[in-house]
């Protein structure tokens, strides 16, 4: 659809009786620091392909820094290209001379379908082209209907669906509604006793933001090191880009207490649609095919990744109570609808151990053991630095490429916690649980551990249900870890482990 603005409204000069409209400056300097959601949904939910980010669970600071020539008396400052989902209860302004009376938030915004809207009831320019000869005329109209569905406008033919007849239809509009912006506007009202030109400092919170963390653990052939790599992945799906701006991802676990929807409709296009002209006996042509759904990992993988021989840039971390802020080297532009990637920190060499493990509570039957890898963020370690939760990809080296062999999470580890990534169950290593005897006061159990690895692996057998004292007579140690028992043995390439054990109770 093509449209047309006939004229443009101007502001004409306040009288005694009307508020002065001032715009502010574009920002000198802005700053974006980003909350991640409670839940991981930024990087767990599938989304359209068309539209990848439709809207986001986390938050944003922002702050900004404009100058103002505030005039005397009664005056409406406008701040343009705020953020569309700001919060306005949030916004705080510093540096005006006298007190702020009212703040609103201006986020209707001047798009096809919210001009048609707009101008629902008035009268409008029908511009009529006819395909064939390129001719075009033009009669008066008067919009009927909303801007959902068909697009119904009053001619002095009566009542006519635009675009359904013989004609490529469009509307050309005599002005532009009130209340529309080019772009989402912040009104403060203010009332200075003498004018005056101040640099203020615009700071609010903004929803439809997220960030997360993604890593790569790369195993070394000897299974007790790995390569780890990290990478921080922040998000907008706002209508509003922040150029060369300051960035900044806090991670941990704050409590949002406040749910938004969806980002609504301000900023779609217009699409007219007409009523069936075929008749009843012949069916509808079946709608197009929907396109297909990826997941966030997968669209992130299939982008095309630019590598130079640059330094990548590595996000700086900072205390921040009992959170972690991690802050972006340089300056950044966060894109409307767009991504930006940095690393977290430089690759590192981190020692490590890769465990196959189960649980062994009162199990009978057969199910495949879980590949574990285990480290400690310590420096002797490797680590010894923050780590933001996210997921794990473990990669091995097999025949010269490198293959992933397992995809897991990372819980939000301080320095010197423990850290365990488990992954997806393995075939490779199974557990089988049988019960060979059994009377009024305990079970017999056999449980057979079988490695079809040509290499010898580690595997623990955990009693995470299980009391302690309700294991007894086991035909090997069992060690106490956590207060759990724990069955730890070493079973060699192609080989099998078996261990015998009482279970008493009902």
């Amino acid at each position: 659809m093509r449209l047309f603005l006939a004229s443009l409204i101007m502001l004409s000069a306040p009288s005694a009786h009307t508020q002065t409209i001032v715009a502010a400056s574009a920002p000198v300097d802005t700053s974006v620091t980003i909350y991640r959601a409670p839940f991981d949904t930024f990087g767990n939910r599938p989304t359209d392909a068309r539209d990848p980010l439709p809207w986001l669970a986390g938050y944003a600071l922002i702050s900004e820094t404009r100058e103002i020539d505030v005039p005397a008396g009664p005056a409406v400052i406008r701040f343009p290209g705020v953020a569309a989902g700001m919060l306005a209860e949030s916004v705080v302004v510093s540096g005006l001379p006298v007190g702020v009376r009212e703040k609103n938030l201006d986020a209707q915004l001047l798009s096809p379908r919210n001009l048609y809207a707009g101008w629902f009831g008035r009268p409008v320019t029908l511009r009529r082209e006819d395909p064939a000869t390129g001719k075009v005329r033009e009669e008066n109209a008067v919009i009927r209907s909303a801007p959902g569905g068909a697009a119904i406008v009053q001619t002095d033919h009566g009542f006519e669906a635009m675009t359904c007849g013989p004609f490529s239809d469009s509307i050309a509009y005599p002005g532009v509604p009130d209340g529309l912006f080019p772009s989402p506007t912040l009104s403060i009202a203010t009332d200075a006793p003498a004018p005056v030109h101040v640099r203020v400092r615009l700071a609010y919170l903004a929803w439809n933001y997220d960030w997360r963390a993604d890593y790569v653990l790369k195993l070394a052939p000897d299974l007790h090191h790995a390569t780890l790599s990290a990478w921080v992945t922040l998000a907008s799906a706002d209508v509003t880009s922040f150029p060369q701006t300051m960035a900044a991802v806090v991670a941990g676990k704050p409590n949002f207490s406040d749910a938004r929807g969806g980002s609504g409709d301000g900023d779609q296009d217009l699409t007219y649609q007409c009523f069936p002209s075929a008749p009843a006996s012949t069916p509808p042509p079946p709608p197009p095919a929907p396109a297909p759904r990826m997941p966030m990992d997968a669209m992130a993988m299939a982008a095309p990744i630019m590598v130079t021989a640059r330094k990548a840039l590595v996000a700086e971390a900072e205390n921040l109570g009992d959170l972690k802020l991690f802050r972006l080297p340089q300056p950044t532009t966060v894109a409307a609808r767009g991504q930006k990637q940095v690393a977290l920190f430089d690759p590192r060499t981190i020692a490590i151990d890769v465990m196959h493990v189960a649980a062994l509570d009162d199990l009978d039957g057969t199910i495949s053991a879980q590949l574990q890898v285990r480290t400690r963020n310590r420096t002797a370690e490797g680590l010894g630095l923050a780590l933001p939760g996210g997921k794990v990809r473990i990669m091995a080296e097999r025949d010269g490429h490198a293959l992933v062999v397992g995809e897991g999470a990372l819980e939000d580890r301080a320095i010197n916690e423990r850290v365990e990534i488990g992954t997806a169950q393995t075939p490779q290593v199974t557990v089988k649980q049988t019960i060979t005897a059994q009377t009024k006061t305990a079970r017999t159990i056999t449980a057979t551990i079988s490695n079809a690895n040509p290499f010898a692996i580690r595997f623990e057998g955990t009693f995470k249900q299980t009391a302690a004292a309700a294991i007894q007579a086991p035909s090997s140690p069992l060690v106490l870890v956590d207060g759990h028992r724990v069955w730890s043995v070493r079973i060699p390439a192609n080989g099998r482990a078996v261990l015998h054990y009482d279970m008493s109770g009902d």
